[in-house]
């Protein structure tokens, strides 16, 4: 085979990327398997050894834990980020790091090729396929699931589990639990088979990173995180005598503790940017905690117009993000401009943690722009009340 013909596969060891690895040698590639270690609780080295097993001229895995925190968790937590809301981008956020990294190996192996096992119907085609454009124009993409000769060969999941028993792959799920799973240090997804039907409860033992809440502890735990410029720089636990500093200890900690309590379970159904609607299950126990936290402390330190600008920013990164236009020359804007809005956003907010809630008890900071003499009701302060008379009728006068 000659070297034109070499393709980086992302590999994750499941499913389609198992069957899709086989089949790329089948139609004459060379594969060499990547896979992105984003905090998913994986042997990685059984993975290697599979991907080789199977015929990949190599397997490089690389550890991007702390960047995909430092880089993309972030400046998703200075946005309060969501999509529709609801979600938080566990999955939007981790794409184009894992691109951006394909890519790297790409080139450092002289592949011509990229290819990736993501459905046809659904986001991540875009988020990888941008990404790669965006980074590498001349690269070439393979994606199976577009591709007449591979989904005419394999209708659906059955047809992967039969080529996958012919070929002596062994596998994580089974078909009688087939949603797919997609988890990094940020959350776990889990969407098709039985939760394609929206009213089709979450059958039990599905959630893997949160306690059922009616389950949890009936002891809260009261946290303690630091931010500054809007970034968390410290999570401390008095009671246990715990204190985290570091971005990725601070984050697996927030999944830890809020894991415990039942904390960032979301089913909701979202709008896909190809244009359908599908049904999501998501846990993020430490983002959720940390885009309450956050908001609460830049509503704190924040002006209310310069805030109100930029939430708009906010909802557009949000956009931005789940629809794969993280390279994109508005993204980068939107994001340069978010972190000059958190130049101010300092201090430190007390929070519970509790039976699936996180509850707000408390907020400090030494550039607050609260001032409790002016708010007091016991205390007039350099404020004259008549003059919101005046005020009222301006205002009213469109009325």
């Amino acid at each position: 085979m000659s070297e034109g013909k070499k393709v980086v596969l992302a590999y994750s060891g499941g499913l389609d990327t198992s069957t899709i690895l086989v089949w790329l040698i089948e139609q004459g590639y060379q594969v060499v398997a990547y896979l992105a270690n984003i905090g998913q609780d994986e042997d990685f080295d059984a993975v290697r050894e599979k991907a080789l097993k199977f015929g990949a001229l190599k397997m490089v895995i690389l550890d991007l834990r702390k960047e995909f925190v430092e880089e993309f968790i972030w400046p998703a937590v200075q946005a309060n980020a969501t999509y529709e809301d609801r979600y938080l981008l566990g999955t939007s956020l981790a794409r184009p790091l894992i691109a951006r990294a394909m890519i790297k190996v790409a080139v450092d192996e002289g592949a011509n090729y990229v290819a990736h096992g993501a459905t046809g119907k659904g986001n991540d085609q875009i988020r990888f396929e941008l990404g790669a454009y965006a980074l590498h124009p001349t690269i070439e993409v393979i994606s199976p699931w577009r591709l007449p000769e591979f989904y005419k060969r394999f209708k659906g999941r059955t047809d992967l589990f039969k080529y996958a028993e012919e070929h002596g792959i062994p596998l994580p799920v089974t078909l009688k639990s087939p949603w797919s799973m997609d988890a990094n240090i940020m959350h776990i997804s889990y969407e098709s088979g039985v939760l394609e039907d929206p009213n089709h409860q979450a059958p039990e033992g599905l959630y893997q990173m949160t306690t059922d809440p009616e389950k949890a502890p009936d002891k809260p735990d009261i946290i303690e995180i630091e931010f500054k410029q809007g970034v968390p720089v410290r999570v401390t636990n008095t009671a246990e005598t715990i204190t985290k500093t570091q971005p990725l200890e601070i984050f697996l900690y927030l999944n830890l503790v809020g894991g415990k309590h039942g904390i960032g379970r979301v089913d909701l159904v979202e709008n896909r940017f190809i244009g359908m609607k599908s049904r999501g299950i998501y846990e993020t126990p430490g983002g959720t905690i940390l885009i309450a936290a956050h908001t609460d402390i830049e509503v704190f330190t924040m002006d209310r117009e310069l805030r109100r600008i930029k939430r708009t920013l906010d909802i557009q990164f949000g956009d931005q993000v789940y629809k794969g236009f993280w390279f994109s020359p508005e993204c980068e804007f939107t994001r340069s401009c978010i972190a000059k809005s958190q130049e101010h956003v300092e201090g430190v907010v007390s929070l519970k943690l509790y039976k699936g809630g996180v509850y707000i008890l408390g907020r400090k900071s030494p550039l607050s722009l609260y001032n409790e003499e002016l708010v007091s009701m016991n205390v007039q302060g350099n404020y004259e009340p008549t003059d919101a008379g005046g005020f009222i009728k301006v205002n009213a006068l469109r009325l």
